[in-house]
């Protein structure tokens, strides 16, 4: 299971890739390709579907047997970005001799994890095709070595081990050649590489992404250290419970759905907090042959596992945990709550996913955050409040959370994958 874990985060710097990925590994697994404008009525949903729209997928499929009076909606989200840097529709910028690409900081960024790192960048790329048709949009990502966040040197700044502070606009700011840049150089760069003209290139949403790849780590291997495990070890996990669900019960969707844009708050075209898992929802239960009525009580019968990552304790810094409250990496999944609603677990569905745990033989945990912190959010109480669903908030434990790499327990994986695939199958 890691080692499948590592081919999809290698395969997936940016969420458009996460996506695409995750996607094709569900129609090799006999789920259709669709789209949003097509007519779900015409699509088998026992055999399953998936709908890709940039970085969001949307993926279902239906028991054998399904009366629209007793539908009731299994839904397992997750999110496919992750903080990082954004190159700006203008990027080209030069000081002192200096190549830079201006960038913006996307999510909450661990910033001080993004110097002297090697930088590739990854996204899609919206080009002219010259045929006079509508512009094309192309996945993109160059593994070369090409930018770098230089950090000061510690004879410049003698107190900097005293404390660190990065300006977001000032400080961060690549570098990625020497002498002096072309207006368009970025542009010019990018349709070399896509062999189309400059004029081509019409615009672009591309990131950052570290080049160095997941690796095993500890004295026997029990941890692992990726980029983006928050969250692509969530989505895999979900995609991986959905392909490998045997049969779905009857009177039951089994539905996946991986937002783009949780790490700013969700409000986009494609995030948990637009229509459109309420309207994959319903459109669902119309092809199942019910009308609004019956899919409202569809979603009062249904429940969602929210999958993010959870913080493990760190051994540096325990005070920063709840005392009663400290799940450990290869503890197995983690339920988060939250009095406050952050996180969207009741009592009710909090034991539900614990039975699911108890039932595929794994261990869980709890995590309620300390509280004179801050707590941070996931899709869960968004779907929550937009659906009125019973919601549980899980996830897997990690350290170096935004950080752009990030730590996990090697066992976690492959548990948070068999506990999601028990809650498919039974509810």
């Amino acid at each position: 299971m890691l080692e499948a874990l590592f081919d999809y985060i290698e395969a997936s710097p940016s969420p458009y890739h996460a996506a695409a990925v995750a996607a094709e590994r569900l129609r090799t697994a006999g789920l259709a390709e669709a789209r949003r404008s097509d007519d779900w009525g015409e699509l088998d949903l026992t055999a399953g579907f998936a709908v890709r729209d940039g970085g969001t997928v949307v993926a279902a499929r239906a028991g054998a047997r399904v009366d629209p009076d007793r539908l009731r909606f299994i839904v397992i989200g997750a999110h496919t970005d992750s903080p990082n840097l954004r190159l700006r529709p203008v990027p080209d910028a030069d000081a002192l001799g200096y190549q830079q690409l201006g960038v913006e900081i996307y999510g909450g960024v661990l910033l001080n994890s993004w110097l002297d790192r090697d930088l590739g960048l990854s996204g899609r790329i919206v080009v002219r095709d010259g045929t006079g048709d509508s512009p094309a949009t192309v996945l993109w990502r160059c593994d070369r070595a090409l930018m770098r966040v230089p950090q000061l040197a510690i004879h410049l700044d003698r107190d900097v081990n005293d404390g660190l502070k990065l300006d977001r606009q000032q400080h961060m700011t690549p570098v990625w050649g020497l002498g002096e840049p072309s207006a368009d150089g970025f542009r010019e760069f990018l349709a070399a590489d896509l062999d189309v003209e400059p004029d081509a290139v019409l615009a672009w949403d591309v990131m950052a992404h570290d080049l160095t790849p997941p690796a095993r780590l500890g004295r026997h291997g029990e941890m692992y250290a990726a980029a983006r495990i928050d969250n692509l070890a969530s989505c895999h996990a979900a995609i991986e419970a959905l392909a490998g669900l045997e049969a779905v019960p009857a009177n039951t969707a089994a539905v996946v759905v991986l937002f783009d844009h949780e790490e700013i708050g969700s409000d986009s075209a494609t995030g948990a907090g637009s229509p459109i898992l309420a309207d994959a929802l319903e459109r669902i239960a119309h092809s199942l042959g019910g009308d609004r009525e019956q899919y409202l009580r569809a979603v009062a019968r249904s429940l969602c596992v929210s999958a993010d990552g959870a913080h493990a304790v760190h051994p540096n810094y325990p005070e920063r945990h709840e005392p009663a409250h400290v799940p450990v990496l290869n503890g197995g999944p983690v339920i988060k709550t939250n009095a406050n609603v952050r996180y969207a677990t009741d009592a009710r569905t909090h034991a539900r996913f614990a039975v699911a745990c108890d039932a595929a033989g794994v261990p869980h945990q709890v995590y309620s955050h300390r509280g004179n912190l801050p707590c941070g959010s996931t899709i869960g109480p968004i779907t929550a409040s937009r659906l009125g669903m019973s919601v549980v908030d899980v996830g897997s434990p990690q350290l170096s959370m935004h950080s752009a790499r990030e730590l996990g327990g090697s066992d976690d994986p492959a548990m948070l994958t068999a506990a999601l695939g028990v809650f498919l199958a039974n509810g």
